[in-house]
């Protein structure tokens, strides 16, 4: 169902795509949007390697929303931030690119404990995660994107 990579000699392993899921802030999820255009959005996310899902949030309406609504076949990439080697200009740059179905959570107790996980990526401390929840939680939408398939390559830039 899904394409092997072309240039399969930049292909990393799956332990590799696992470390950048887990350790990148930032990626970009792509849906099938209005009329059939693809809509990219910057998220930021949470990988849950247990289930293999990644997890992000988003207000309760809105274009990434009605798009999943409308069908839940996602892509999401990231990338992390590369190496120079010595007297090398060029970046080596390790990007996992993942195909997988949305879906809305609305269970609370799985929104909480995903979103509390989330934001332990980002927030300073556990103070400020229950005091963003305790204002905004109840109008935060959860969004699992269950992993059907994962590719990952490492590109140097020149």
């Amino acid at each position: 169902m899904f394409r092997d990579m072309r240039r399969c000699k930049q292909l990393i392993s799956d332990s590799e795509c696992r470390e950048i899921l887990r350790s990148e802030k930032r990626g970009v999820l792509s849906v099938i949007g209005d009329d059939g255009y693809p809509y990219g959005v910057p998220i930021n996310f949470y990988y849950d390697e247990d289930e293999n899902t990644l997890y992000f949030h988003g207000a309760r309406q809105g274009h990434k929303i009605d798009a999943i609504k409308n069908c839940g076949k996602v892509s999401f990439t990231t990338w992390n931030r590369g190496l120079q080697k010595d007297g090398d200009w060029a970046f080596y740059i390790t990007s996992v690119v993942v195909m997988g179905i949305a879906e809305l959570v609305d269970d609370y107790d799985v929104v909480y404990e995903k979103i509390h996980k989330l934001a332990d990526k980002y927030y300073p401390s556990k103070e400020e995660i229950e005091t963003e929840w305790n204002r905004d939680g109840k109008n935060v939408q959860l969004i699992a994107v269950r992993i059907q398939h994962m590719a990952g390559k490492l590109v140097h830039e020149k």
